[in-house]
């Protein structure tokens, strides 16, 4: 299949699958998104939903945040993977916020990144979702299946993200990394994940890929003992 072919046939698939994308992580303006992404780090969507509640009740705004003790956000977030570092760099982030830009959060990736604990994912989900701002965050169920469906070479996430937004016109580049993300949570596993079945790896996925992850499903033999 010629790739132009095979990425509007994913394009057009993913869209008759979802053709709504919420945002998976709760949040009510970009402050609290931005607070929600960082925590994600490590950590599933679900559990950050179970804990930002009561952050936002303590904290709402970045003044808020700032004004925080360090030890009292731990508490409230130490069910997230890596909460001693989050923690503070929540309240730095916060205070950065304030001081350098009004207590608004920026809208430049070279801002966002420059915040503590913000990396560039973190800034590419922040400027799709919250500003609008063409981006192509990749996570690890993007990276996965861009190399799972020949798109990218897998080797750093750099390189997908380089690749899939040359694969994809840049107005599809909000929905897309969202319908990804879905697609790999709910038909494309990382493991034992029989791709001839898969909805998009079974045409999208090379057959020397299909036939080495199919291998993988298969029992492992072990010799019996004399």
């Amino acid at each position: 299949m010629r790739r132009a072919e095979k990425v509007e046939r994913i394009q057009s698939l993913l869209e008759e699958l979802y053709p709504e994308v919420p945002i998976p992580l709760d949040h009510g303006d970009p402050f609290t998104l931005l607070v929600a992404v960082a925590l994600s780090a490590q950590t599933t969507d679900k559990k950050v939903n179970q804990v930002t509640p009561a952050l936002f009740r303590r904290a709402p705004t970045p003044a808020a945040m700032a004004r925080t003790p360090v030890d009292e956000i731990l508490a409230l977030i130490r069910e997230v993977g890596l909460a001693p570092t989050k923690s503070k760099a929540l309240v730095g982030l916060a205070r950065q916020i304030e001081e350098r830009h009004g207590g608004r959060v920026p809208d430049t990736f070279e801002e966002l990144e420059a915040l503590p604990g913000v990396g560039h994912k973190t800034a590419s989900v922040v400027m799709s979702q919250a500003f609008g701002h063409p981006a192509f965050p990749v996570d690890t169920h993007i990276h996965r299946l861009a190399a799972r469906w020949g798109l990218s070479s897998g080797k750093s996430v750099t390189q997908t993200e380089a690749d899939l937004k040359r694969a994809f016109p840049r107005e599809r580049w909000n929905r897309l990394h969202l319908q990804i993300i879905f697609f790999g949570r709910e038909h494309c596993p990382a493991l034992r994940h029989d791709l001839s079945r898969c909805p998009i790896c079974s045409f999208a996925a090379s057959q020397a890929r299909i036939r080495l992850e199919t291998k993988a499903l298969s029992p492992v033999k072990t010799r019996r003992k004399a």
